[in-house]
C-alpha cells in the first residue's frame, strides 16, 4: 500500500497507460479522480477500480480546456479535500514530414499535450503547495530527448514538457511539490499501433529494430515507474528524467 490515503488525479485513464497506471495506484491504496475525454472508457477504468474495492471517481475532462481542469481540481477537493499525485498522462500523436505539418495541427497538438500539462500543473500544484506536499508525473517520450524524422511536431510538444517539469521543479521545490518527467520508448498501446500502419513494420520489427532489448515495453512497465514516483519511495528526486525505452536513447 504505497499511496494508501494518497489522492491522485490522472488524466487520460480510459486506456492505455493511464488505466494501467489508476488500476496500480487504486491497487496501493490511492483514490483516484480519473479524466478523460472519453466518457465511456473512462467510466470502464472506474468502474473497474470499484469492482477490485478500490475508490475512484470520473470526471469527463479536455486538458486543453482550462475550465475543464478548474472542475477537475473543484470536483478534487469537493470529494477528497486535497490532492497528494498527479500524473498528467493525456496526449495525441502525429507522424508526418515537417513541411507538411499543417498550423492547425500543430495548435492541436501542442494545446493538448502541452497546454494540458500547463494547466494541469497550474490548477492542480497549488492545491499541493498548500499541504507542502505532492508529486506530479508529466508524461514526455524519447521523442522530446533525441530527434527522428516525422517528430518535429511530437518532438517540439515532448521537448517542452520536459523543460516545464524542470522549470516547475525548481520553482515548486520550497513549496514541497515534485516533478518529474518520464520518457517512454514505443509501449504496446495504440500509439504503438499507429506508428505501425505509419511506418509499415509491425510492432515485432519495431521492437526488434529500435529497442535494443528487443520488443515494445508494456503498459505495466510505465505504470511501475510512476508508481515510484508518486510515492514516498522517491522523496528525494524532482526536475529529473526517468527514461522507459528498452535502451534505445543509449545508443
Amino acid at each position: 500500500m504505497r499511496l494508501n490515503e494518497k489522492v491522485a488525479v490522472i488524466t487520460g485513464g480510459g486506456t492505455g497507460i493511464g488505466k494501467e497506471t489508476a488500476l496500480l495506484f487504486a491497487q496501493e491504496g490511492a483514490k483516484i479522480i480519473l479524466t478523460d475525454i472519453h466518457e465511456t472508457s473512462g467510466q470502464g477504468t472506474v468502474e473497474e477500480i470499484k469492482a477490485n474495492g478500490g475508490e475512484a471517481i470520473f470526471v469527463r475532462h479536455d486538458v486543453s480546456n482550462e475550465n475543464d481542469w478548474r472542475k477537475v481540481a473543484d470536483e478534487a477537493i469537493k470529494a477528497y479535500n486535497q490532492v497528494d499525485i498527479l500524473f498528467n498522462n493525456a496526449g495525441i500523436y502525429l507522424i508526418k514530414p515537417l513541411a507538411e505539418i499543417e498550423l492547425v495541427e500543430w495548435n492541436k497538438l501542442m494545446a493538448i499535450n502541452v497546454g494540458g500539462v500547463f494547466l494541469g500543473m497550474k490548477h492542480i500544484m497549488p492545491l499541493m503547495a498548500e499541504r507542502q506536499k505532492g508529486s506530479v508525473i508529466n508524461a514526455s517520450s524519447i521523442a522530446g530527448l533525441v530527434g527522428s524524422p516525422g517528430h518535429v511536431l511530437y518532438g517540439a510538444s515532448k521537448g517542452a514538457v520536459r523543460v516545464m517539469t524542470k522549470d516547475a521543479a525548481i520553482e515548486y521545490a520550497p513549496m514541497g511539490v515534485r516533478v518529474n518527467s518520464i520518457h517512454p520508448g514505443y509501449i504496446d498501446t495504440g500509439m504503438a499501433d499507429y506508428a505501425s500502419e505509419q511506418t509499415g513494420q509491425s510492432k515485432d520489427a519495431l521492437g526488434k529494430n529500435l529497442f535494443p532489448l528487443g520488443y515494445l515495453g508494456k503498459v505495466k512497465d510505465v505504470a511501475n515507474t510512476v508508481l515510484f514516483l508518486a510515492s514516498d519511495d522517491s522523496a528525494y528526486t524532482t526536475g529529473a528524467e526517468f527514461v522507459i525505452d528498452g535502451g534505445a536513447t543509449a545508443r
